[in-house]
């Protein structure tokens, strides 16, 4: 077995070139995933730090481990900023995941049968929201609603409907690939009307939302969970909002519900992402990321490519491949090439999609770490002339080679954040 070598601090020379060879991925090319961003060396110092090293179980001022005086501060600094940002009346840090912050969400209010009405996988929602191979769909009885057939949105009053049906204890919204704001007073009608808790999942536009660009769901909603590094731009991991009347079923289901030590060194870079996050260039870039959204919107349509809902009002798109009624231009062939050609997004299934998951008919788009870089308006449009010239010839490899050299001449005007 090869033994690891000491190389410029590093115990692990291939482990480094990894690292190296990932670096250079994401500096070379055009990172287009919506649900991916950009992190702050702040932020980066912070999850590289000797936090790692410390166990912490509990939460500040009440821990099982001694020595925690230092580590209670950072969790409280990343707890008293996402409460500023949100003015949620409770907050967890210490979900390691989005996953799990749902998971525990789930556990705090929820017993093992319970009913949970959720939005379709398919029409935009999670794998977390009731998805029959995840543990949300083996523990709880999930109904989903989905988008209007014809405007491809939500319609308050379909799901008000299958809210009548079905009765569900828990409500929940939230999505994945969903490029409209969500109507959170009509939900919150909708879960009064039922007898039903409200949580939100604002994974994808938590950003959005602290900046004020995106319907504010945690006065409406007794639940609200979240990433931390897509558009909201801090470290990996995820965070629950709620009302007092829930913190203590959340911090008890978080831990000793779900997990054990919190990783503090990923709680310190969530600190310093939500500290970033109050400052006012955070909004400047959010209306960034919003209007470069629109943008590559435009230049796709240009290219004849639909979209779906017919655009968006946040960071993210989905593109209906099938629109163009050929066989082999799929979210799958369409993600390869792009990818060879330096443009990275993901297969994404669409409304309503005849083609299977591992293929699907559409792409998804997202704005946020290329405005992260610095692009505007002028680049996210050449993107879009780009990807129309790789749905109309997925298999060009020439056409990929040439377009991968143009991004490489772009992306040198614009670093990747280090």
């Amino acid at each position: 077995m090869p033994q690891p070598r000491q190389s410029n601090g590093w115990l692990d020379q291939e482990v480094m070139d990894a690292i190296c060879a990932e670096q250079n991925r994401q500096s070379d090319g055009i990172e287009l995933i919506a649900s991916e961003n950009y992190v702050s060396r702040g932020v980066l110092r912070a999850m590289g730090s000797v936090l790692t090293n410390k166990y912490a179980e509990g939460y500040p001022g009440r821990r099982y481990y001694g020595g925690c005086e230092h580590v209670d501060v950072v969790e409280q600094l990343a707890i008293d900023r996402a409460k500023q940002l949100f003015g949620a009346e409770h907050v967890n840090v210490q979900p390691h995941s989005g996953a799990q912050a749902n998971a525990a969400a789930y556990l705090a209010v929820l017993e093992p049968g319970d009913r949970v009405l959720a939005l379709k996988l398919d029409h935009g929602g999670h794998l977390t929201h009731g998805f029959h191979l995840n543990s949300s769909g083996h523990f709880y009885q999930f109904e989903h609603y989905g988008v209007n057939t014809e405007t491809e949105v939500l319609d308050y009053e379909e799901v008000m409907d299958a809210a009548r049906k079905f009765r569900p204890k828990l409500l929940v919204a939230g999505a994945s690939a969903y490029p409209r704001h969500f109507d959170f007073e009509a939900l919150r009608r909708i879960a009064d009307a039922t007898g039903s808790l409200l949580m939100m999942d604002m994974a994808h536009v938590a950003g959005l939302v602290a900046a004020g660009l995106h319907p504010d769901p945690v006065p409406w909603c007794d639940i609200v969970t979240t990433t931390t590094h897509k558009t909201l731009r801090a470290a990996r991991g995820g965070m629950i909002l709620c009302r007092k009347a829930h913190a203590r079923a959340i911090d008890r289901s978080v831990f000793p519900g779900q997990q054990g030590g919190p990783l503090m060194h990923m709680i310190a870079g969530k600190a310093v992402g939500l500290g970033e996050a109050l400052q006012p260039e955070f909004r400047t870039y959010q209306e960034q990321t919003v209007a470069n959204a629109v943008c590559l919107g435009e230049s796709l349509r240009e290219q004849g490519l639909r979209l779906v809902s017919g655009g968006t009002d946040n960071h993210l798109l989905l593109v209906d491949l099938g629109s163009l009624n050929r066989d082999d231009v799929t979210g799958k062939s369409v993600e390869t090439a792009m990818d060879n050609a330096g443009l990275h997004c993901n297969k994404n299934m669409i409304p309503f999609d005849p083609r299977p998951a591992r293929v699907t008919s559409g792409i998804r788009l997202g704005s946020p770490a290329a405005t992260t870089r610095g692009m505007g308006e002028p680049e996210f449009r050449r993107i879009g002339a780009w990807i129309g010239e790789i749905t109309r010839d997925p298999v060009n490899q020439d056409l990929q080679k040439r377009i991968k050299g143009e991004v490489r001449d772009m992306v040198k005007d614009f670093p990747v954040p280090a």
